[in-house]
C-alpha cells in the first residue's frame, strides 16, 4: 500500500497541472460555446483533431524512448536526452518550414482559404509543443513534478487569460471606442482565430520557461544510441497514431460522413465536440495517471512484488474511474450547463464516452506488458487493430446514427483493445489482475446509473437527492469491500 500511496501522491502532483490546470482550460468550453455558434466551434474541434495526429507524428515516440534509455549516472549530462532533443528539434523545424512554404494551397484545400492564419498558428503551436515535450519528459523522469506542474499551469493560465481578453474584453472595448488602443491587437474579422492566437502565445511562454532544459542540446548526439532509440520508439508512433485515430478520428469524419450540408455537419461536429468535453473529469484523471504511472512502471519493474503492485494499481484505478463516471452521469442535469444551450442536444453521448474513457484507462494500465518486455511491435498491432475497428465502425454508423454512432464506436474500440491487451499480457508478462472484481465494480457502477430513472418514477425524491444517495451507496460499498479484504 505504501507504493500505491507514493504513486497516488505523484499522480496528485501531476494532477495539479493535468487536472487543475486542464480544468481551467476546459472552463474555456463554456466561453466558446456561449460566444460562438456550433458551426464555429466545429472549426475549432476540427483543428484540434489535426493537432492530435501531428503531435504524435512530430514526437516520433521519443518521449517514451527517452524513459527507456535515459542515462542514470547522475553526472548531469544525459546523452539519451540530448540525442532525442536534437532529433525532435530538427524534425519540427523542417515541418514548420514545409507548412510555411505550402500554407496557401493547404488552407484552400481545407476550405479555409480566407483564413490561412489558422493553419500557420496551429503549425507553430505543434512545433513548439513537440520540442517542449522532451524537456517535460526529463522533468518527469527526474521526479521534478512541482516544476513540471508549475510550467503547465502557467501555460494554461496564460491561455485562459488571453482567451478572456480577446473574446470578451476586446470586442466590448472595440464597440465602445473603435479608435482605442485595442485596435492594435484586435480585429473583429479574425473571430475564432483568437482561440488559436491565445494558444500560440501560451505555447511560446511555455517554451521560454523550459530554456534551462533546452541547454541539453549542447550535450551531443550519439548515433548508436539514436539507432536504438528509433528502433524502440517508431512502434510507439504507430501506437500513438492509432491512439489518436481511436480518440479523435470520429470528429474528423463527422464533417465528411454526416449526410447534410457543410454548415450542418460542422454544427453537429461542434455539438459532439462540446459534449465530448463533458467527459473531462475522467480524461483529466487518466492524463494525470499517465504522467505519474509511465516512469513509475519502468522504475519499479525490477522489484520482486512489481506484478502484484501493478494489479493493485489497476484495481484502485477502476474504483476511482467508476466514481467519476457516477459523479458526471448522476449529476448530468448540473454538468449540462458546462456547454451552451445549442450544444445540449448531444448529452446522450456523455455516458457512452465516459465508459469509453474508462476502458482507455484500463488499456493504459494493461499496456505495461509490451513496454517492459520491449514488445512494442505487438503493442503497435493492438493499437492498429483498434484503429481499424474505429475507422470501420465510424464509416458504418455515422451515416445512420450520427455522432451517437461515433460515441459507440469509441466505446467498442477501447473495450476491444483492453481485452486484446489483457489476453496478450497474460502470455508475455502475466500480472495477477483481479478480473472478476474489476468487472463487479464496473457492473455496480452501471447498475446504479441505470437505476436512477426507474427509481425516480417510484420514489418522490428530488433528482439530486437520489443521485447523492446512489453515489454514496457506491462509495460505501467499495469502502466496506476493500477494508474487509485488507483484514
Amino acid at each position: 500500500m505504501s507504493i500505491i500511496k507514493k504513486l497516488a501522491s505523484q499522480t496528485a502532483i501531476y494532477g495539479l497541472s493535468s487536472i487543475f490546470g486542464r480544468f481551467l482550460n476546459y472552463l474555456l468550453v463554456p466561453l466558446y460555446t456561449y460566444y460562438f455558434t456550433a458551426a464555429e466551434y466545429g472549426v475549432v474541434s476540427e483543428f484540434y483533431v489535426y493537432a492530435g495526429f501531428f503531435s504524435v507524428l512530430l514526437l516520433f515516440g521519443f518521449e517514451t524512448g527517452y524513459f527507456r534509455f535515459r542515462d542514470k549516472t547522475g553526472q548531469g549530462k544525459d546523452t539519451a536526452y540530448s540525442t532525442a532533443l536534437i532529433f525532435v528539434v530538427l524534425v519540427n523545424v523542417g515541418f514548420f518550414l514545409l507548412i510555411l512554404a505550402s500554407n496557401s494551397w493547404l488552407s484552400a484545400a481545407m476550405n479555409y482559404a480566407n483564413h490561412p492564419e489558422y493553419v500557420l498558428c496551429f503549425t507553430l503551436i505543434l512545433t513548439l509543443d513537440a520540442i517542449a515535450s522532451i524537456p517535460c519528459a526529463r522533468l518527469r523522469a527526474e521526479n521534478k513534478a512541482l516544476r513540471f506542474a508549475g510550467i503547465k499551469i502557467t501555460e494554461i493560465l496564460a491561455t485562459v487569460g488571453l482567451s478572456l481578453f480577446f473574446i470578451i474584453y476586446c470586442p466590448k472595448a472595440y464597440i465602445a471606442n473603435p479608435q482605442s488602443w485595442v485596435t492594435l491587437v484586435y480585429e473583429p474579422s479574425i473571430g475564432i482565430g483568437y482561440i488559436f492566437i491565445a494558444n500560440l502565445i501560451a505555447s511560446v511562454g511555455k517554451f521560454l520557461l523550459l530554456a534551462r532544459e533546452l541547454k541539453g542540446l549542447a550535450w551531443g548526439f550519439d548515433r548508436v544510441l539514436f539507432g536504438r532509440l528509433i528502433r524502440y520508439s517508431l512502434p510507439m508512433v504507430v501506437i500513438g497514431f492509432a491512439g489518436i485515430i481511436n480518440e479523435m478520428l470520429d470528429r474528423a469524419l463527422l464533417k465528411y460522413l454526416l449526410p447534410y450540408d457543410l454548415h450542418t455537419n460542422l454544427t453537429m461536429l461542434g455539438i459532439y465536440g462540446a459534449c465530448y468535453k463533458l467527459s473531462i473529469l475522467m480524461s483529466l484523471f487518466i492524463q494525470a495517471f499517465r504522467y505519474a504511472a509511465e516512469p513509475f512502471f519502468f522504475a519499479y519493474a525490477d522489484k520482486s512484488d512489481a506484478r502484484q503492485v501493478y494489479a493493485d494499481v489497476l484495481k484502485f484505478f477502476v474504483i476511482f474511474c467508476i466514481a467519476i463516471f457516477l459523479l458526471v452521469t448522476l449529476f448530468l442535469d448540473f454538468f449540462q450547463y458546462f456547454v451552451g444551450a445549442e450544444f445540449r442536444a448531444g448529452l446522450e453521448v456523455v455516458p457512452i464516452l465516459l465508459l469509453a474513457n474508462l476502458f482507455l484507462g484500463i488499456y493504459v494500465n494493461l499496456s505495461i506488458w509490451y513496454k517492459l518486455t520491449d514488445k512494442t511491435l505487438l503493442g503497435a498491432g493492438v493499437s492498429l487493430a483498434g484503429a481499424l475497428l474505429t475507422i470501420a465502425l465510424n464509416i458504418a454508423w455515422i451515416p445512420e446514427l450520427g455522432y451517437v454512432g461515433s460515441a459507440w464506436a469509441t466505446l467498442v474500440c477501447y473495450a476491444s483493445m483492453a481485452f486484446i491487451s489483457y489476453s496478450l499480457g497474460r502470455y508475455y508478462y502475466p500480472v495477477p489482475y483481479q478480473v472478476w472484481r474489476l468487472l463487479a465494480y464496473i457492473v455496480l457502477g452501471l447498475g446504479l446509473y441505470l437505476a436512477k430513472q426507474p427509481l425516480l418514477a417510484y420514489i418522490d425524491w428530488q433528482p439530486w437527492c437520489l443521485s447523492t444517495a446512489l453515489m454514496s451507496l457506491y462509495l460505501l460499498t467499495t469502502a466496506l469491500f476493500e477494508s474487509r479484504k485488507r483484514k
